[in-house]
């Protein structure tokens, strides 16, 4: 069969959760299925050389147009150009038209459930395209792929779709989030980065849901509550960004104890997992949770949420907090820190639960979806 996938951000240089799911599932399926053909469907962008085509694998990454213009014109164009028997999209969205049976993978439905704007204009955007387009494509889909139980149900009751259209199919780890015995490769990055001997690491983002408030407010009870705190990193945020929100919080001179660094590199972000003595995920709301798992894979204990897809990829591996709660993530980070015993059992667990997640897991079950779609047709 010839399977189009949808990877529209595929070749962008800074790539986030959903570029990233769509590069690990297609270079499995590049070394895996070797019967099938694939065109791969993206934009044009700067990291082109992130896959290369094979045999049968080609590329189709002609055009440069804005995300729902490429989408809704380019896309059902160049599917009619090149026929493939199914088309796979990737990334929550699809063509309304097009005849050609379709497989969407919904990571989430957030943007159903609430757009309170206060995200940037490009957040507010995408949410509000989705809202328009979701609902739609998803009757369309032949079936519908999801990343976790919990996102299954929540899909299924929101878009009003019966569970057995749905089909859970876990992320993964790349294999180069492991620890890393090369100290020389550390002590590099850490000289880049300037970074301090000891530090607490959070993904920094100015969607809501991410948490990054409520992290700088447990991060300032936390200071308050131990002789010798250690300092925050925040990645891949504006520094004026987060001087605001410190200032909303009457806690303006926490930024000289706050490293905050640009866009780092997916495959530098193994080092920094590596050199951070906590990771703190407590988001409001994810389907998922990738860097939970490349957290825990890299030996970092990792302080996360009771809600939503959380509990379920963390394992019981993680220490679980309330994210609206300041006061409980500080304390988390306190316990971690003053009591060895349980720092080096959520170290050992989080390894044990990182391996159940792999990105040829993924792939297997990913075609074994499409071979059923072709069954069906």
């Amino acid at each position: 069969m010839v399977i189009g996938i949808e990877a529209q951000r595929l070749f962008r240089r800074k790539k986030h959760g959903m570029e990233i799911v769509a590069l690990e599932i297609i270079r499995q399926l590049q070394l895996l299925d070797h019967k099938n053909q694939y065109i791969i469907y993206s934009k044009k962008d700067e990291d082109i050389n992130c896959i290369s085509p094979t045999a049968n694998f080609s590329i189709n990454a002609e055009s440069e147009a804005s995300y729902p213009v490429w989408e809704q014109v380019y896309l059902p164009g160049a599917v009619k150009k090149t026929r493939p028997d199914i088309l796979h999209c990737t990334a929550n969205t699809a063509p309304l038209s097009g005849k050609t049976p379709l497989i969407i993978t919904i990571h989430d439905v957030i943007y159903l459930e609430s757009i309170n704007f206060s995200g940037s204009s490009y957040q507010n955007f995408g949410n509000i395209y989705r809202r328009l387009i979701v609902p739609k494509v998803a009757k369309k889909a032949v079936l519908i792929l999801t990343v976790s139980e919990y996102e299954k149900k929540i899909i299924a009751e929101r878009l009003h779709i019966p569970e057995d259209k749905i089909r859970v199919i876990y992320n993964g780890a790349n294999p180069q989030f492991k620890p890393i015995s090369d100290n020389d490769t550390l002590q590099q990055f850490k000289s880049k980065y300037r970074l301090p001997e000891k530090f607490l690491l959070h993904f920094g983002n100015t969607a809501p849901k991410k948490n990054t408030t409520g992290v700088l407010h447990a991060y300032k009870i936390y200071r308050n509550a131990v002789a010798e705190p250690l300092p925050l990193v925040i990645t891949d945020c504006d520094k004026d960004y987060i001087k605001d929100l410190l200032k909303q919080q009457d806690a303006s001179s926490l930024i000289e104890h706050i490293q905050i660094l640009d866009y780092v590199p997916f495959d530098s972000i193994p080092c920094l997992y590596n050199l951070a003595t906590v990771f703190l995920y407590p988001s409001h709301r994810e389907s998922f949770g990738m860097p939970v798992i490349e957290a825990m894979a890299c030996g970092v204990p990792v302080i996360t949420s009771d809600t939503s897809a959380l509990p379920e990829i963390a394992g019981g591996a993680a220490c679980l907090v309330n994210p609206a709660n300041p006061n409980e993530i500080s304390e988390q980070i306190v316990r971690l820190l003053c009591d060895k015993d349980l720092y080096d059992k959520k170290r050992e667990s989080g390894f044990k639960n990182a391996a159940l997640f792999s990105w040829k897991h993924s792939a297997e079950k990913t075609i074994a979806v499409y071979e059923e779609v072709m069954r069906n047709i």
